[in-house]
């Protein structure tokens, strides 16, 4: 069959829009975009397929078409496990892969930059709800024995968090900071009359970010990182503040005084405002006072905020 002429582009769209398909690269040849670029009516079946991708004395135009669709989603497979690797070991690499490729099948990369490519994982392990490992990936699954019976319907919920903290610390390594940037020091706080302190506002770090979990992930986490093999934990409320100096991402675990806290400081409130919504919350409020000057020194030398706008 005689080959029509193409030009590079249209070769290249049609390459691409085929090994990316989510379906596989028979649905690849037959979709739209691909039509468009170069329309094979007869799809993998069709002689017209010689026309694009020549075979050989061994392989066939659709098995070498087959080569790039596959190493293409082994890639993606690949960055995604780079990007959860807690994530692997709590399910096992087999299950990962599945939950994985459900995701790109429903969710196939749009950006120039795999390093968005999972924005939206968390989400659609909380939208799909995975089920409970089955007996083929429980045996890659350390439950904990002290778990609650009936703990394990909140299997999705320990896998969301994980997946969260994960996608989170990536976004802080890879996105903006405050390494070229004077710090606030403690004793700027210190030396602010308390007047102007209540007015004050916190702008926060771009790098900083508040999380809230249903699983304590943070110590799940830090175990996996210190070569141990952790156990599935049982849920408890867990507060989380993220963020990066000297170019290291550090977790500070905090207490639900504290998230509410800051959570009202980076929405913008003032000080004194903040302080007010937060005490509502607080059975203890001569503790709760009494502890505030110490967590603003502390998160003040962990690089929370940027400076003090005061009227």
């Amino acid at each position: 069959m005689m080959a029509q002429p193409r030009n590079l582009e249209q070769l290249q769209r049609w390459l691409q829009a085929v090994i990316t398909h989510p379906a596989g690269i028979g649905a690849g040849v037959l979709s739209a975009e691909a039509q468009a670029a170069i329309g094979l009516t007869g799809g993998l079946a069709g002689q017209e397929l010689e026309t694009v991708v020549l075979s050989s004395a061994s392989v066939s135009s659709e098995e070498r078409l087959a080569v790039y669709g596959n190493a293409y989603f082994a890639r993606l497979l690949e960055c995604m496990q780079d990007f959860f690797p807690v994530l692997v070991f709590a399910l096992g690499e087999d299950a990962f892969h599945q939950l994985a490729l459900g995701y790109l099948s429903a969710h196939p990369p749009t950006s120039y930059t795999l390093g968005r490519l999972a924005d939206g994982f968390a989400d659609f392990l909380e939208e799909t709800r995975p089920r409970e490992p089955n007996d083929e990936v429980a045996a890659n699954v350390q439950t904990n024995p002290d778990s609650p019976s009936g703990s394990s319907l909140r299997w999705p919920e320990f896998l969301v968090d994980l997946a969260r903290l994960e996608w989170t610390i990536d976004q802080i390594f890879d996105g903006p900071g405050v390494e070229n940037e004077p710090a606030l020091l403690p004793e700027e706080m210190q030396n602010i009359s308390p007047e102007h302190w209540i007015d004050a506002r916190l702008p926060a770090a771009p790098c900083l970010r508040l999380l809230e979990f249903r699983f304590p992930v943070n110590d799940y986490y830090t175990a996996y990182r210190k070569d141990e093999s952790p156990p599935i934990p049982s849920p408890r409320d867990t507060y989380l503040a993220l963020t990066r100096r000297e170019y290291v991402v550090r977790r500070i675990e905090l207490s639900r005084p504290q998230f509410d806290l800051l959570t009202r400081l980076l929405s913008g409130a003032t000080v004194g405002e903040a302080i007010s919504l937060a005490a509502e919350s607080v059975d203890d409020l001569e503790s709760f006072g009494g502890a505030l000057r110490n967590w603003f020194s502390v998160w003040a030398a962990e690089g929370f905020f940027q400076r003090i706008e005061s009227r």
